[in-house]
């Protein structure tokens, strides 16, 4: 049965509600797909300067980087002016970095993206004293991961998998290594497994003197090689090959290096092979010339972290944690030095939360406890403050907090719903980003010592003003029992002009991955609202294994994915289609990646529930994905066989029920259309009908000009005909 969560009901008087929208429009598909009502931030490349009392923002046009004062809001200065800059050749920018010196700031152009979160670009140097432009590099081609020394006065970057240091004194640039060779060798930066599992594309640190650069040589030579054909309109298409390990093959071979700017000697480090598997961060910490290199093991169950003085060149172990699954790598990247040692969010408790720890491995402290998880970690004050986003009032939530020294916790911003904050890097200061089912972004500035709201950055009154002009109903935050008495968290959308007395077909949305969550008290106007308007309810349910409700749920689902999720969104069809208002009949359900997967597993082991699916860039077989992201939930297929035999489609799908349409890019590098492939292949062999598009020259997420109109078009219409 589906029941209202009564907490979630008191919404903020602070926003305006979207629950009563009483205009007489209905959304299009081009509408919600063209950005219409997309909600607008604060600016872009907002970033706090180094005194932590003003902060920084691109102009409108692209042109500029202005300083804003935090407590006044009042533009102090242009630090940089594409028109008033001497012998510049650009007349905006894609991004920039200040020094933390501010004599000196590097403006990224021509920004190419390379997969999800690398790019490489042309970068300039703008010295502020000289008001002056000249490029990073004298030497032709795009540069990637520029990383400033403390003091300013040198940029690392890699060119081509080299590492070079530009100096900025003498205007010289020097090569740090020579090895590099595409699908072979790479220095600084990683390969295409540790970018989309480890969300790492730098692996290099100067230490905090500028004396040494240390940085992770990624060898990929026995890593299998992929190959996608690249159509782009030509008579004979050319391949693009890349290394992708997939679950069970070999990884890139991971070594931390040194190199001394002064005598431009490289050393070594040298860790044992087993302590050296997957290397996802190294960081100086700052104190005597520490460099601290973190590890996983294979199964990445045991996290392992080495203090290496540069001088000695000796690790030293100060820091492991094992699990009995998995450890998050993603605390990995959120640990945080300070002088008492670091802060780590650990699920030790069987909750999320963090702990304050000593250099010597050893709890100084817990941060915070309860029944509930740390969702984000800001970071430290000089106080010993720490400051964090939590799900501590329901999972759907998310709160900002202070905790001090004592325990005492203080709530930071204000109204229900998702919160999320950008700290001054004093922590004095915060912007925070205040959105609800019934709310758009709201981002204001606070004072952190009193929690005081300074000014409104945005208010997206535009947009309100725009959605008072149509009509639909708001999304219901419900639960969902299911048979075996487990409740999952879901939201509910009705046409504007439901019916209790009528029967309507359902369609339910879902990603359900790995601490995943899609049901939040947070804005978001996606095609579900069109559905709507074509008279469908739209259900989203986060069934177990995904996010904020502790380790055990979040884990639930260790060495069988798929088999548990697939069960909870039947179970959930099943609740749905008892309601009086739900035509059972007329159930389907839609998901994405992950989500993709999902729905061909409720297909296939469904008996029927669903009369209709559809599956976007879907794994089929978990022995086609990559090993980092797999192995971490299911081992390697060596060790689980079972496990990957349960959780793979192709192995049921012959059972498959309902009216299938699958969807793919052809230059998916993250979930290969191999998979679609391999599926369509058994569907025809056991005569199951389905329908197919495929997307030239796509990537996993299908972009592009007016691919993401066509693509949610031709699913629209799909469920319309045949739901």
């Amino acid at each position: 049965m589906i029941r209202p969560i009564k907490l979630m009901l008191a919404m903020s008087t602070l926003v305006l509600s979207l629950a009563a929208q009483n205009g007489h429009k209905s959304p299009t598909i081009d509408e919600i797909f063209t950005g219409k009502f997309s909600a607008r931030g604060a600016g872009y490349g907002m970033r706090s300067t180094t005194d932590g009392q003003h902060y920084t923002l691109v102009s409108q046009d692209g042109s500029a980087i202005l300083r804003y004062n935090f407590a006044t809001g009042a533009l102090v200065d242009t630090l940089f002016s594409t028109a008033k800059a001497r012998d510049c050749e650009f007349k905006r920018f894609d991004d920039y970095q200040i020094a933390p010196s501010g004599h000196h700031i590097l403006l990224h152009t021509e920004r190419e993206h390379i997969y999800r979160r690398s790019t490489k670009s042309v970068v300039y140097h703008y010295d502020v004293r000289r008001n002056r432009v000249q490029p990073l590099s004298e030497t032709q081609g795009k540069v990637m991961i520029p990383t400033f020394s403390p003091d300013g006065r040198m940029v690392a970057f890699v060119r081509e998998g080299d590492i070079f240091i530009k100096k900025f004194d003498y205007d010289t640039e020097v090569r740090v290594t020579t090895d590099a060779k595409r699908n072979h060798v790479m220095n600084g930066v990683t390969d295409w497994v540790y970018e989309e599992e480890f969300s790492v594309t730098k692996l290099m640190s100067w230490s905090e003197d500028g004396a040494s650069l240390a940085f992770v040589r990624t060898d990929e030579s026995a890593v299998p090689e992929y190959r996608m054909p690249m159509y782009h309109g030509n008579l004979y298409p050319t391949d693009y090959t890349y290394k992708y390990p997939k679950a069970g093959e070999p990884n890139s071979r991971v070594s931390v290096h040194l190199y001394d700017v002064a005598d431009r000697k490289l050393k070594h480090i040298p860790l044992k092979e087993e302590d050296s598997y997957y290397i996802p961060r190294i960081d100086f910490v700052g104190r005597g010339g520490n460099l601290a290199v973190m590890t996983l093991n294979r199964r990445q169950n045991h996290f392992k972290m080495f203090y290496v003085n540069y001088k000695t060149m000796i690790p030293k172990l100060v820091f492991d944690e094992r699990s009995e699954t998995y450890v998050d790598s993603e605390n990995i990247q959120t640990l945080e030095f300070v002088p008492q040692g670091f802060a780590y969010t650990s699920e030790r408790s069987g909750y999320a939360h963090l702990y304050l720890f000593g250099d010597n491995g050893q709890v100084i402290r817990p941060l915070t406890s309860g029944q509930w998880d740390v969702t984000a970690f800001y970071g430290l004050d000089e106080q010993g403050n720490a400051y964090y986003q939590a799900a501590d009032e329901h999972p759907s939530q998310r709160a900002i907090y202070r905790v001090d020294a004592k325990g005492k916790r203080t709530r930071l911003g204000a109204g229900r719903g998702t919160n999320k904050a950008i700290f001054s890097t004093s922590f004095d200061y915060f912007i925070n980003s205040y959105a609800s089912l019934a709310s758009p972004t709201v981002t204001e500035v606070y004072r952190s010592k009193d929690n005081k709201s300074l000014r409104t950055l945005e208010d997206n009154a535009a947009l309100r003003k725009k959605l008072s002009k149509y009509s639909f109903a708001q999304k219901e935050l419900t639960n969902i029992s299911l048979a075996d008495g487990v409740e999952l968290n879901a939201w509910m959308l009705k046409p504007h002009n439901f019916d209790a007395n009528k029967k309507y077909p359902v369609l339910m949305i879902q990603y359900s991955g790995p601490n995943s969550q899609l049901v939040l008290d947070d804005y978001r106007f996606g095609w579900e609202y069109y559905l709507a308007s074509q008279g469908y309810i739209v259900v989203c349910a986060d069934g177990r294994g995904t996010g904020a409700r502790g380790e055990a749920w979040r884990k639930g689902t260790y060495l069988k994915l798929g088999v548990q999720e697939s069960a909870d969104q039947i179970a959930a069809a099943k609740a749905l289609g008892k309601l009086p208002y739900v035509d059972a009949k007329r159930i389907g359900i839609w998901g994405w990646s992950f989500g993709g997967y999902n729905t061909l597993m409720s297909l296939c082991h469904g008996k029927g529930t669903f009369k209709l699916g559809i599956a976007v860039a879907p794994v089929t077989d978990w022995k086609y994905y990559d090993t980092i992201y797999t192995e971490r939930f299911m081992r390697t297929p060596q060790e689980n066989p079972d496990g990957y035999r349960k959780s793979s489609v192709l192995e049921v799908a012959d059972k498959l029920q309902g009216k299938l349409l699958i969807i793919h890019g052809s230059a998916d590098d993250n979930v290969h259309v191999q998979n679609t492939m391999d599926l369509t292949t058994r569907l025809v062999e056991a005569g199951v009908p389905f329908d197919m598009a495929i997307y030239t020259d796509k990537d996993h997420g299908i972009r592009g000009g007016k691919t993401s109109q066509h693509i949610y078009g031709k699913m629209a219409r799909y469920v319309i005909e045949h739901l």
